[in-house]
């Protein structure tokens, strides 16, 4: 089956909400680093700080401009052996896992997840690299690939 061929499933665009929060979230610290001789009235590295706070601001701005770009680059396809995920915008990625290689399929939800009714779907296999973790499926959608996973993968167990 060809890249064309695929029928690939996007994750919901409500995860580009989840993607802000973690983001915004992460640069807090960096942000009170760059400004902290700001607060602290130290003169002499005042301006180094200002500096330090307009880059680590643009650097944040950057990475916010891109999140709807990266949550549509991911995506998964169950073709009839493996599922394939993809993601990245400029290093792509993309893993197969076979059916027969699942070892664990398992559905997780943080607060802010259940919050958007989002959920998180990690697969694991033998072996460490092919780890899949494929964010912002609706939890509906995250519980329905689970069991079909699951169904799957007992019936092409490969000699375990």
């Amino acid at each position: 089956m060809s890249e064309q061929d695929t029928a690939w499933q996007p994750i919901s665009p409500r995860y580009r909400v989840e993607a802000l929060v973690h983001t915004l979230g992460g640069s807090l610290i960096p942000l009170g680093i760059a400004s902290t001789p700001l607060w602290i009235g130290e003169p002499s590295l005042a301006w180094l700080s200002w500096y330090a706070l307009a880059g680590t601001i643009a650097i944040t701005a950057v990475v916010v401009g891109f999140i709807p770009r990266r949550v549509r680059a991911y995506g998964y396809a169950l073709r009839a052996d493996d599922l394939v995920f993809r993601r990245g915008i400029f290093f792509q990625r993309q893993v197969a896992v076979p059916y027969g290689r699942l070892q664990l399929v398992d559905v997780t939800r943080g607060p802010l997840s259940r919050l958007l009714g989002l959920s998180e779907l990690r697969l694991v296999t033998a072996a460490a690299a092919t780890g899949v973790t494929i964010p912002g499926l609706p939890l509906p959608s995250a519980e329905e690939l689970r069991d079909r996973l699951i169904a799957v993968a007992e019936t092409r167990r490969a000699g375990l």
